[in-house]
């Protein structure tokens, strides 16, 4: 890898959006989030477990994910978490809204103007 980490201050805004997005392919457990975003991402951001509850608890609030027991598994029971249509609605506008965002901060830090 070589690189040094990428600051968790440029995720910190789109940590839902990036639940949001897993969540979307399937249910998971708080455990399988992270591991996903890590290997996503080829190591180089790590989601704290108590980012992703706080993130977790804030989406359900807002009724965006659901939660639910799953099974018995060797460590015990796990808490799965599932997005509801609201938070489907939610990931598309925030996905919309993130591609609007890159090509613009593009342009900014490049210095040219979008080619029509």
């Amino acid at each position: 890898m070589g690189e040094a980490p990428i600051s968790s201050d440029l995720i910190r805004g789109h940590i839902d959006t990036i639940v949001l997005g897993l969540l979307s392919a399937q249910d998971r457990y708080g455990y399988d989030i992270c591991k996903q975003v890590t290997l996503l991402s080829d190591g180089e951001y790590e989601l704290k477990e108590p980012t992703l509850y706080s993130a977790a608890r804030r989406l359900e609030g807002q009724g965006l994910i659901r939660s639910y027991w799953g099974e018995e598994s060797q460590g015990g029971r796990r808490k799965y978490y599932a997005i509801t249509a609201e938070g489907g609605k939610a990931y598309k506008r925030n996905l919309e809204d993130w591609k609007r965002a890159r090509r613009l901060i593009d342009r900014l830090v490049s210095g040219e103007t979008e080619k029509e």
